[in-house]
């Protein structure tokens, strides 16, 4: 890792799927969402899933999101991340073996979920990791948070580290603009786009939209 030097590019937008879902069912949802702007990842995070589902989904998802150029990840399963054609897997439990995982991916993408964590940041940067992430920031429907992570830590990170970093964990277009003013490369959501009113399409735009202002 190393300091920053250069101008920082604009903040993406990163989605995450639900963690309940039917992946045949579903597909028809993402492609709406991919074909509504710019995407700069994906992540298939299933809660609790067995081998074979996880597998259907990937085989069902992937040529989906990567025949429009967008980098599809796998939580947790950097064995299968290798095995079925991923981009990359994201690690998102405390403790993870990092290097283990820089090692089996190879040239492939890894994240590392930080929490708010400075120390498991500097370790993943240490480790091999392509990026980190810092969250939850505000209450999410799909994990249950006791305590919120500060959008400072994305403002040091941002302005000491060249490493990416994420923002996610109840984001969405009324509450972004703090982590996007304070230098988060993505910003990561799940129900902004995937529970929008309107549909996943609507979802990604609005998002758009509100990371435009805020930059």
């Amino acid at each position: 890792m190393s300091n920053k030097g250069s101008k920082p590019e604009p903040c993406r937008l990163y989605l995450v799927t639900p963690p309940v879902f039917d992946p045949v069912l579903f597909r028809d949802n993402v492609a709406a969402a991919l074909d509504a702007g710019d995407v700069a990842a994906f992540q298939l995070w299933l809660k609790d899933p067995s081998d074979d589902q996880l597998k259907r989904a990937i085989d069902t998802l992937r040529p989906v999101v990567q025949a429009r150029d967008v980098a599809f990840l796998v939580n947790g399963r950097p064995d299968l991340a290798v095995a079925m054609g991923c981009d990359g897997a994201h690690l998102d439990q405390t403790g993870a073996d990092v290097a283990a995982a820089r090692k089996r991916l190879g040239d492939l993408t890894l994240g590392v979920s930080c929490l708010g964590s400075r120390e498991l940041a500097f370790d993943a940067g240490e480790d091999g990791a392509d990026y980190v992430s810092f969250g939850g920031f505000f209450p999410s429907s799909t994990k249950d948070l006791t305590a919120f992570v500060a959008p400072d830590i994305v403002a040091w990170w941002a302005e000491m580290m060249e490493l990416p970093c994420v923002a996610v964990g109840g984001i969405n277009a009324e509450n972004c603009a703090p982590l996007v003013k304070a230098g988060a490369d993505f910003v990561a959501v799940v129900g902004a786009v995937w529970s929008h009113p309107d549909g996943p399409a609507a979802g990604v735009r609005a998002m758009h939209a509100a990371i435009n202002a805020a930059q």
